[in-house]
């Protein structure tokens, strides 16, 4: 089977970019200085490393990660959406106002009984009841929604694991 064209199998990155990538994860703000110095590597070459990986979408961006709680957001909801409509022009109208909604933080296509899993936050559960009625009921297609709220985070991660595969 082939792999698909946006993945790279592991093996054709080096030791040391995924030392990098590793450390990247730990440290997003680290300087070329810093990140040079810790690989052993003068500051020329880890930096045209570091922007290989920008250009060929491993690396695709840099974030501050934010309390969600700290900034007023108190309810996380998982959400699972079951759809009746899969046509091109309800897709792309689903696929719209979901990538626009500023309360959706990630929407997966999923198998089993359900179409999508949605990750939404919210103020509160008002917050929250306001985004179903005039976000997600509003979404073309849609048949079922079914919340899951969470009760407790314990574990928050956008980390992935970079692990060399010689197989």
């Amino acid at each position: 089977m082939d792999q698909p064209t946006d993945t790279l199998p592991v093996t054709k990155i080096d030791a040391v970019s995924l030392q990098m990538l590793t450390l990247l994860q730990d440290d997003g703000r680290m300087t070329n200085a810093k990140l040079a110095e810790t690989l052993s590597m003068s500051e020329t070459p880890c930096w045209r490393r570091l922007k290989r990986l920008e250009e060929s979408g491993i690396i695709e961006g840099y974030q501050a990660r934010l309390n969600r709680r700290k900034i007023g957001l108190g309810v996380m909801a998982f959400v699972q959406l079951r759809c009746s409509e899969h046509d091109a022009t309800a897709t792309a109208t689903f696929q719209r106002i979901i990538e626009t909604s500023p309360n959706i933080l990630s929407c997966h296509n999923t198998t089993g009984a359900d179409d999508f899993l949605l990750i939404a936050v919210a103020r509160d559960l008002d917050d929250y009841s306001t985004f179903v009625e005039t976000t997600l009921r509003r979404l073309p297609g849609v048949t079922s929604i079914r919340s899951n709220l969470s009760l407790r985070e314990m574990k928050s991660s956008s980390r992935l694991p970079i692990m060399r595969s010689d197989g």
